[in-house]
């Protein structure tokens, strides 16, 4: 095994974080690495265990994001408003990025009749993080650690810290799960793609907003990072 992730293979006597951060320093593809960790293949060889592909994926992601968002957090700020855009396969996709310290919010607006959601009102589902990262594991799951790792990539190359909220809306064209997957691939194909760049929140706010089909003041009542700390700024959308 020549490779990057042969030898993190090969590192019998790892502890499992070293071995993890080593083979990401190395470059190694993201999937390969959730394949290896399914398998049980980093850490100390008395402890390994294989383990549910859905965990491995999630706990790759985690790790991986929290050890860039240490890094981001030592960065300058963006110097704008910014918003990215995107929509595939059913999904919409807004993510806002504005200049501060870090922080991170999910949100998940499911249709009635999509795969998670048999009612018939839309529904919500977010999570969020400030500088020193959560306490305990999202209740939203794996996507909000998948998202988490397209920011923190996007951050990491341009080396800036920002603050950041990821919208999603999933409507009736998505007819089955496709997994966190898609979650991850979506925004980083949204950053990927040129930003709508301004100077107010405001400004950013009305152009999120020409991307959802949902109205804006309902997405705020649910975010904790803009509708509770800027309740006065943000009221005339409320």
């Amino acid at each position: 095994m020549g490779s990057p992730a042969g030898k993190g293979l090969l590192q019998r006597r790892s502890q499992s974080g070293r071995g993890r951060a080593g083979t990401l320093q190395k470059g190694v593809e993201v999937s390969r690495i959730q394949r290896a960790f399914s398998v049980g293949a980093f850490g100390l060889s008395r402890l390994r265990r294989m383990i549910p592909t859905r965990w491995s994926i999630t706990a790759v992601d985690d790790i991986i994001s929290a050890r860039l968002r240490e890094r981001i957090k030592t960065y300058e700020w963006i110097p704008e408003q910014r918003v990215y855009s995107l929509e595939a396969m059913g999904n919409r996709w807004v993510v806002l990025m504005s200049p501060g310290v870090w922080t991170y919010e999910s949100i998940e607006a499911w249709y009635p009749g999509t795969t998670w959601n048999p009612t018939e009102d839309v529904a919500f589902v977010g999570d969020w993080e400030g500088p020193l990262g959560r306490v305990g594991y999202a209740g939203m799951g794996g996507c909000y650690y998948a998202a988490r790792l397209a920011v923190t990539e996007a951050l990491e190359r341009e080396r800036r810290q920002a603050r950041v909220l990821v919208l999603r809306e999933i409507h009736r064209d998505q007819i089955m799960p496709l997994g966190v997957w898609l979650v991850r691939e979506s925004v980083r194909a949204a950053l990927r793609g040129r930003p709508a760049r301004f100077d107010t929140l405001e400004e950013a706010l009305e152009e999120a907003g020409r991307h959802l089909d949902l109205p804006l003041r309902f997405w705020l009542r649910v975010s904790e990072t803009l509708g509770g700390g800027r309740q006065e700024t943000l009221s005339r959308y409320l």
